[in-house]
C-alpha cells in the first residue's frame, strides 16, 4: 500500500471523524457475527439505501442496459442489487471468515493452476459482482503469489483499515491504480507473479469499448501488458449463493491473435475483455453494481468517437 500524503488539520479532523463512523458501523457488524451481519446489511440495503438518489443512476443504467426490461423487473433488479451491497458491506468485517469450503466454493480451479504454473505471469480480471472480496481471498488461500489493484478511498484511515481486511485472506501487497502501480504490475508479471484488479469502473484514461451498447471508457492497461509480456487474462467471478455464500469460478484465458499493430491491438484485446465483462453481469445482473456511473453522457453528435482520445501505451490504471 502506498504512503499517504501528509493531511492538513482541518482534513485529519474530518477523517477521523468520519472513520470513526465508519468503524463504529464496522465493530457492530463484527459484534453480530457474518450470518447476521450479511442479513442486516441485506436489510438496510433493501429498505434504506434502495430509496437514496444514488439508486436512480441505477434505473437509469438497468433501462438503457436491458431495453425489453419492464419496470417491474427493473425495480426488482435494483432492490436485489442494494440487499447484495448491504450484504457487502455488514461482511467486510469479516472477511477473516471467507474461507473455501465452508463459505466459498471453487470452479475451475485447475485453470487458475495451470496459468499460475505456466510462469507467463497472470492477470484475473474481474468486476464488482456479488462480494468481490471474495476472488483475493479465494486467491490468497490458493497461494497465487502476486498483487491486488485497488482504488483506495479518499479517507486514508478507511483505506489502511479495508487494506489490513484484504491482506489478512488474500494478496500481502496491494497496488493503488494509476502510473506507479501500473509499473508495478509490470514487475510483477515480469516475475511470472500473479495480479487481481477489477476492471469494469469508468477511466479518466483509456479506450472507448462497446459495454451494454454504448461505448464506455475503459483501461486498456491489462490488454497492454498481454501483449507486451505475453501474460495471460483469466475472467474470474463471484457469485452469492445465498446469505454469506458464494461460488467463485475462474474462466479459461481471453484469446487473442495480435496482428502486430498495436494500438489496433490494444484497442481490440481492451474491447475483447469488455465483452466478456458485459457476459459476466449478464449472469446475475442483480449481483453488479449498477449505481457505477460506468457510461458518459451522451456526446455531441458532432463530435462522434473521435472527441475520445485513445491512447494505446497502456500508461495507467486509472
Amino acid at each position: 500500500m502506498d504512503k499517504p500524503a501528509a493531511l492538513t488539520l482541518w482534513k485529519t479532523v474530518r477523517y477521523s471523524a468520519e472513520f470513526a463512523a465508519f468503524f463504529s458501523f464496522m465493530a457492530f457488524f463484527r459484534l453480530l457475527g457474518i450470518d447476521a451481519a450479511s442479513a442486516v446489511g441485506g436489510f438496510i440495503g433493501r429498505h434504506i439505501f434502495y430509496r437514496l438518489p444514488p439508486v436512480k443512476t441505477a434505473r437509469e443504467n438497468l433501462r438503457a442496459a436491458y431495453p425489453g426490461m419492464s419496470e417491474a423487473e427493473i425495480e426488482k433488479t435494483v432492490r436485489e442489487m442494494c440487499d447484495n451491497l448491504g450484504r457487502v458491506v455488514g461482511e467486510y468485517p469479516h472477511l477473516d471468515k471467507l474461507k473455501l469450503g465452508t463459505r466459498i466454493e471453487m470452479v475451475g480451479k485447475e485453470i487458475g493452476d495451470a496459468a499460475v504454473a505456466s510462469g507467463k505471469g497472470v492477470m484475473f480480471i474481474s468486476g464488482h459482482l456479488a462480494n468481490w472480496e471474495t476472488m483475493p481471498a479465494t486467491a490468497g488461500q490458493l497461494g497465487y503469489d502476486g498483487g491486488l489493484v485497488y482504488r483506495p478511498p479518499n479517507n486514508p484511515f478507511v483505506a489502511r483499515w479495508l487494506s489490513s481486511r484484504r491482506a489478512a485472506v488474500g494478496p500481502k501487497e496491494q497496488i493503488s491504480k494509476g502510473a506507479h502501480g501500473t509499473r508495478r504490475i509490470f514487475t510483477l508479471l515480469r516475475r511470472g507473479k500473479a495480479i487481481f484488479l477489477l476492471i469494469d469502473q469508468k477511466t479518466a484514461e483509456g479506450v472507448p469499448a462497446p459495454f451494454f451498447g454504448r461505448e464506455a471508457m475503459t483501461t486498456n492497461a491489462p490488454a497492454f501488458l498481454a501483449l507486451k509480456l505475453g501474460s495471460l487474462l483469466l475472467p474470474a467471478s463471484s457469485e452469492r449463493l445465498g446469505g454469506a455464500h458464494f461460488r467463485v469460478r475462474i474462466y479459461p484465458p481471453v484469446e487473442f491473435s495480435p496482428t502486430g499493430d498495436q494500438e489496433r491491438d490494444v484497442l481490440a484485446l481492451t474491447v475483447k475483455i469488455t465483452q466478456v465483462m458485459e457476459a459476466l453481469v449478464r449472469e446475475h445482473p442483480s449481483q453488479w453494481l449498477w449505481i457505477h456511473r460506468r457510461w458518459p453522457k451522451p456526446l455531441p453528435q458532432a463530435l462522434g468517437g473521435a472527441a475520445v482520445s485513445v491512447a494505446s501505451d497502456g500508461s495507467s490504471l486509472s
